[in-house]
């Protein structure tokens, strides 16, 4: 099936203003994958900012074919993760500190509305969710597992959006998310447990019902990540480079 596109046929009838059989092609799921795991890859920082990205090498990590690949690197540079060079090859995007700016801005005003929302409408069930969130980032944090802080401080600011109740912020917030989880995953260390404890208190405010207060903690939350990214940004620019390291082993992995 992954070698072949899936066809859906339209038929258009003798009434129907004279449009002729169309076929719409589907993307296959194999194409999908790799863009997926491409994706994930360069949000976990496995292929880092800079990078240059060869095709035959990602398809030997992937176990794929070129193609998929060539494929997805497309579509990764229309979304901006990934950028193309005539002549050089495809480089994974390095954000410019004003895109940073503009995309945390945007979270800033999406997620205090959502914040404020979800303080008018939570459950007790809702509440006890966020507290369980929070119980589980921070254990995550205190042991070291980065990967699974991030992943559920994710989980934590989605479940406030969908509390809200409006499908336009949920969907808003859907579009970003993915860039959020890339531009906060070099500073989760940073942060650490500051942060889950303003989590504890956005979800205090949640339960109490405080709309104001649960907005102003919010945004003083996506400030304080702000202000450490471009914190850490600046702090790297100024080190000197770390010293040559020998490339570690790629593990194969495996897209079905």
């Amino acid at each position: 099936m992954y070698g072949k596109d899936l066809m859906t046929t339209i038929s258009a009838g003798p009434d129907s203003d004279g449009l002729a059989v169309r076929h719409v092609k589907r993307p296959t799921p194999l194409r999908e994958s790799v863009y997926e795991a491409l994706t994930e890859m360069i949000i976990d920082g496995t292929l880092e900012r800079g990078r240059h990205l060869v095709e035959v090498e990602l398809a030997g990590l992937l176990g794929v074919s070129r193609q998929p690949v060539r494929e997805a690197l497309q579509r990764l540079n229309n979304e901006g993760w990934v950028d193309l060079r005539p002549g050089f090859g495809a480089m994974v995007h390095v954000p410019a500190e004003d895109e940073v700016d503009q995309l945390l801005a945007a979270r800033a005003a999406l997620e205090s509305e959502s914040a404020r929302l979800a303080a008018r409408y939570a459950s007790k069930e809702d509440v006890a969710q966020l507290r369980e969130l929070c119980k589980v980032g921070t254990a995550f944090q205190d042991s070291g597992d980065i990967d699974g802080a991030v992943r559920t401080n994710g989980e934590l600011h989605s479940k406030i959006t969908a509390m809200s109740g409006n499908r336009f912020l949920v969907d808003f917030a859907g579009q970003v998310d993915r860039r959020v989880r890339w531009y906060y995953t070099p500073v989760a260390p940073v942060r650490g447990a500051a942060s889950w404890r303003e989590h504890a208190r956005l979800v205090k405010a949640i339960g109490d019902g405080d709309e104001d207060k649960a907005a102003q903690i919010m945004r003083e939350h996506t400030e304080h990540t702000r202000k450490a990214y471009h914190d850490l940004q600046a702090s790297e620019a100024t080190s000197p480079p770390p010293a040559e390291k020998k490339a570690a082993p790629r593990r194969r992995r495996t897209v079905s």
